[in-house]
């Protein structure tokens, strides 16, 4: 099941373009039928927090595609740490009855597609913009992206336990989705971030700014 954990999602794994979506009242009622009876009851949920959800999950991949692993990935310690679902707290709390369960599932599935197609786009207005001179080496796009994405990703997950590894995974994507092998940008990213945020601390400006000089500094020496 590691193929299906929120933390090893790639950018074409989760990139809106790719894996078309849509969820109306209509569709997330047929969806809260269909999970409903792959619901485990909340004393099994509460003994085995971390696989109770194991075929629920695997079916929302099958159905969607493999970024709808990242349903559950709420904010704090929840079942996967570091997270910006607020809709869904934990296994252990969220599962009660299959009645007042599955609609959660619907409603968190949505809110962790929404947050992936608000980056889509956040990822358009931060490139750096196209049949221009701007290269690899220009620190300031690098920079400036680093910068903002460092804060909304603080912002959303309520700079809670564990946000730094999202954190770093948002940044990997940027990279990803400007072209960069994911190697590569792990690499980089691994060198801008480790070990500079922590848990349940915001980064304060003088971090942010070391950061996404670092960050800029490595995307500049792949050019």
């Amino acid at each position: 099941m590691s193929e299906l954990r929120a933390h090893t999602l790639t950018w074409a794994d989760v990139d809106p373009a790719r894996h078309p979506f849509a969820l109306d009242d209509d569709a997330a009622q047929e969806l809260a039928s269909l999970v409903a009876p792959l619901l485990p009851n909340p004393e099994a949920a509460r003994e085995d927090r971390w696989h109770a959800l194991d075929p629920l999950t695997e079916f929302l991949a099958g159905r969607y595609g493999r970024w709808a692993c990242g349903w559950n990935w709420s904010i704090g310690e929840g079942d996967v740490d570091g997270g910006v679902v607020g809709t869904w707290c934990c296994t252990s709390h969220s599962v009660t009855t299959p009645y007042a369960t599955a609609p959660l599932v619907a409603r968190a599935l949505r809110e962790w597609r929404e947050w992936l197609e608000e980056l889509a786009e956040r990822f358009a207005a931060l490139a750096p913009p196209e049949n221009t001179a701007v290269s690899w080496a220009d620190p300031w796009y690098w920079e400036r992206a680093c910068t903002r994405l460092v804060t909304v990703v603080a912002d959303r997950t309520q700079a809670d336990s564990g946000w730094y590894g999202h954190c770093m995974q948002v940044l990997r994507w940027f990279l990803a989705y400007n072209g960069m092998d994911e190697g590569q940008a792990r690499e980089i990213v691994k060198n801008a971030v480790g070990g500079r945020f922590g848990s349940w601390v915001s980064p304060d400006i003088l971090q942010v700014d070391e950061v996404s000089s670092r960050f800029a500094r490595g995307v500049g020496g792949t050019g």
